[in-house]
Parts: C-alpha cells; sequence; structure tokens
C-alpha cells in the first residue's frame, strides 16, 4: 500500500458513527498504517429532514479531545495519531467556525460541503422536480459561495460529495459539464495554498470514481495545486484505508509524486 496515512477517520465521538475510537486505532496498525488522523463531525447549524436529529454532528470538542490523548498515551509509541475535524462548512457560519478552529490545537482541518443552501443532498427531497444536472449545478456554486467566506481550513473534502446521493449517482456525471464552476474552486483552492482530498468513501456507495473524480484531480494538478491528502472517511473498521492502491494509482497518473499529511496545521509530502 503506497499510502500509509489515513487522513478522515470517525469514531463514536461522530454523530453517525458508534465505533470506540481504541478500535479504529488498532485496526489501523493491524493495517500496518504509520499515521491515522481523527476528524469528528462538527456541523453547525444543520438543517435536518428528521428533527430528531438536531444537534446529531454538533461534536463535543472537549470530551473527544480527551479520548483522544487517551489513546495517543496508549499506542502513540507504535502509531502517529493526530488530531482533526471535519467541519460542515456554509457561507453564514465563517466566523463562528474561525473562532471554534482557534479554539483548539488541531493538526489538521478539513472543510466540507455536507449542506448547499441549507439543504441535505442525503435526503431524495433535494434532488426532487429537477434534473440531476441542476442539482450538481447547485451544489458546486455553494462550494464557491464557501470558499469565498471561509479559507481556514487545511483541504476540501470530497468535493463532489452531492453526487453519492443523485439518483444517478457518477454514470452521467464528469468534471466537463461543471468546468466553469469547478475551475473556479479550484483556482480559489491553489491561490490561497489549501489542499484537495482524494477520499475513498465513495466506494461504499457503488461509485464509479473516488470523491473527488479523477480529472478534477488532474485539473487541481494543472492549475499548480499540490497538496492532497487521503482520506477513506471510515465511520468503521472495516473501511479505514480501503481503496488506497487505487488512489494512490490515481495521484501517480495525475502527476503526483506525493501525498500530504499535516501536523499541527503544517504539510508533509510523503513520497508515494
Amino acid at each position: 500500500m503506497a499510502v500509509l496515512s489515513d487522513d478522515h477517520l470517525h469514531s463514536s465521538y461522530s454523530g453517525d458513527s458508534d465505533t470506540p475510537m481504541e478500535e479504529m486505532v488498532r485496526r489501523g496498525m493491524e493495517l500496518g498504517l504509520t499515521t491515522m488522523c481523527f476528524t469528528e463531525h462538527m456541523d453547525m447549524d444543520y438543517v435536518y429532514a428528521k428533527p430528531e436529529e438536531e444537534g446529531l454532528f454538533e461534536l463535543d470538542t472537549d470530551a473527544y479531545l480527551a479520548g483522544f490523548q487517551r489513546q495517543r498515551e496508549k499506542y502513540g509509541d507504535r502509531i502517529k495519531l493526530r488530531f482533526g475535524v471535519e467541519l460542515g462548512v456554509q457561507p453564514h457560519l465563517a466566523g463562528e467556525l474561525s473562532a471554534y478552529v482557534r479554539q483548539y490545537d488541531f493538526d489538521f482541518v478539513i472543510a466540507s460541503s455536507h449542506l448547499c443552501n441549507r439543504k441535505d443532498p442525503y435526503y431524495p427531497y433535494f434532488f426532487e422536480g429537477r434534473s440531476e444536472e441542476e442539482a450538481y449545478g447547485e451544489y458546486f456554486a455553494s462550494v464557491l459561495d464557501n470558499l469565498r467566506k471561509f479559507l481556514d481550513f487545511d483541504v476540501y473534502g470530497h468535493l463532489d460529495y452531492v453526487v453519492r446521493y443523485g439518483p444517478g449517482k457518477d454514470t452521467a456525471y464528469g468534471y466537463g459539464a461543471y468546468r466553469d464552476v469547478l475551475d473556479a474552486i479550484l483556482r480559489l483552492l491553489v491561490e490561497n495554498g489549501k489542499g484537495l482530498e482524494i477520499n475513498t468513501g465513495g466506494i461504499g456507495y457503488g461509485l464509479r470514481e473516488l470523491n473527488p473524480c479523477t480529472d478534477i484531480i488532474r485539473r487541481y494538478r494543472e492549475l499548480g495545486g499540490e497538496i492532497v491528502t487521503a482520506g477513506s472517511d471510515a465511520h468503521a473498521p472495516g473501511r479505514i484505508a480501503e481503496g488506497f492502491d487505487r488512489a494512490a494509482e490515481i495521484l501517480k497518473s495525475c502527476g503526483f509524486k506525493y501525498y500530504t499529511v499535516f501536523s499541527k496545521r503544517i504539510p508533509e509530502h510523503i513520497r508515494l
């Protein structure tokens, strides 16, 4: 396995996982990983299709940090454990998110668009009454809005996340149909020294490609992008580092000689 760091992991501190962090760590060591970065969900002001789930993704960061420190004390001589967070970004939250990030000594911050104009693509209502192309286009436009408001992060996570849930997923989807808005997104990332994540979590959703698709990764490199992290988005041990050999081959095919890991928000490039 050419990529030995999984930099997008969730445990029971995230609202959508019930896996103890120690189980994730032990599985990572079994797989031979050198580094694991936990990036528990923090989604402020989340609008739910199910009212009973309100607050599900608001992270108890102090409890998470205490639990993380216990694992690092126990296993830190055998594997590098990093303290990260996955922020659910929305334009009106820019100030609150920046303040939150400064409160903690994070190693790594992922910005992710889990909502599009306060609507959740996870639920079918996001796609009802319009074409898949219109829905995907709105999603990418919202990513651009986020980037114009908030830049206190290290990489943008699963940039085309929306395709996981579309009626046709990525069967008729490609970079070309959204070139203008995607290029605007990628240029902002490059100009501001921000990275892109190659996320293998789409494997579990039956996608043809990873998130984002290969053409987006290639275009990021063409525009001068140098920072790409690898993350499985695993919420359970069985998905840790899934598809990482494939991710490494994609990165090489797009012109990358390195992948990136973060410590104290500082990037380090690791040869593929």
